[in-house]
């Protein structure tokens, strides 16, 4: 394997950049003295690779596994409805999904019709109309405009600089995790998940690591999904993970922010208190995993990650909800 040399475009800022967060802290606690009993009770509780087993999602299923998984997660953002609004779902071979597994459901279902859902040249001439008829279902997915607006960018970068197929950029890559993340933010400004906190840039890169992520599971981590450097990615800070991070006490909300979160208010994308819920996150991550290790367990962060959301599947880390943040990187 070959070693490469740690400069900028060969490791991740988004640890070093949230450290910062970190270090001033106002509106969230990080409450490290709670991680190793809660390792200890609900370590075994889920199989944080289950997921992929489901049946919205691919199994393999070659370069146009790859290429869905990426229309999956140039999508996969803010669910959740306004307050008094019906949640979106669809219904799917006879079973009804919202949220993520909607998403999924929607995806499947238009290759199931016929409808070139990972051809590049479709992607980037995508109306209105279709995309309508692709999310039809009960209810509204939110921020239709924004997501209309990131396939069409996906399949004009795809086009114009990737020979139409997102697997091109894996090989020029050489499927390692880190320069795919960097490749992917460079190259698509919808994954451009960045923000600012005193003054500082924060990166998260949320959905860019999660691509690589969901291709390695996918793939059980041959093939395709045969990524080096896996082990360098972070957590990828969405609204659920925060959620049950709360519920096991290792985060907590400072009385104000509490309140608004309890009450569903909004948190503006890119304000302290959602820069700081998410950097918690990531570090929160961090120390699970190490607490993991210490227990004698080989995982990285993107398994704790996945543990922990499979977690939030659970009603009892559902008593309070998420935060409200209209987004389109998580």
């Amino acid at each position: 394997m070959h070693v490469l040399n740690e400069t900028p475009s060969t490791t991740l800022p988004v640890l070093p950049s949230v450290t910062a967060v970190i270090e001033n802290l106002r509106w969230v606690s990080f409450n490290p003295q709670t991680i190793p009993s809660a390792v200890l009770k609900w370590g075994h509780e889920v199989d944080p690779h289950a997921a992929w087993h489901h049946p919205c999602h691919p199994k393999g299923e070659g370069q146009e596994g790859v290429q869905w998984i990426f229309v999956l997660d140039v999508l996969n953002h803010c669910f959740w409805p306004d307050p008094n609004h019906e949640a979106w779902g669809v219904e799917y071979r006879g079973r009804f999904y919202s949220g993520y597994w909607g998403l999924a459901a929607c995806l499947r279902r238009a290759v199931d019709e016929g409808v070139p859902i990972c051809d590049a040249g479709f992607l980037r001439k995508m109306d209105r109309e279709s995309i309508q008829h692709l999310f039809r279902g009960r209810g509204s997915i939110p921020l239709m405009e924004e997501r209309l607006n990131n396939l069409r960018e996906a399949g004009e970068v795809l086009l114009h600089r990737w020979g139409g197929h997102i697997i091109h950029l894996l090989e020029e890559s050489g499927q390692d995790a880190v320069r795919t993340v960097h490749q992917i933010v460079e190259s698509f400004p919808s994954f451009r998940d960045e923000s600012s906190y005193n003054g500082k840039k924060v990166y998260f890169w949320k959905r860019a690591q999660l691509f690589v992520s969901d291709v390695h599971q996918s793939f059980s981590g041959r093939d395709w999904g045969a990524f080096e450097r896996l082990d360098r990615l972070t957590a990828f800070a969405d609204y659920k993970l925060p959620q049950v991070l709360r519920e096991l006490k290792i985060i907590s909300y400072e009385k104000g922010l509490e309140e608004r979160v309890d009450n569903l208010s909004f948190i503006d994308a890119g304000s302290p208190e959602e820069n700081e819920i998410r950097a918690a996150t990531v570090w929160a991550v961090e120390q699970l995993k190490s607490e993991f290790q210490r227990q004698g367990r080989k995982v990285d962060s993107p398994w704790v990650d996945n543990w922990l959301w499979n977690l939030g599947q659970r009603s009892e880390f559902r008593k309070r909800p998420y935060h409200r943040c209209r987004t389109i990187y998580y």
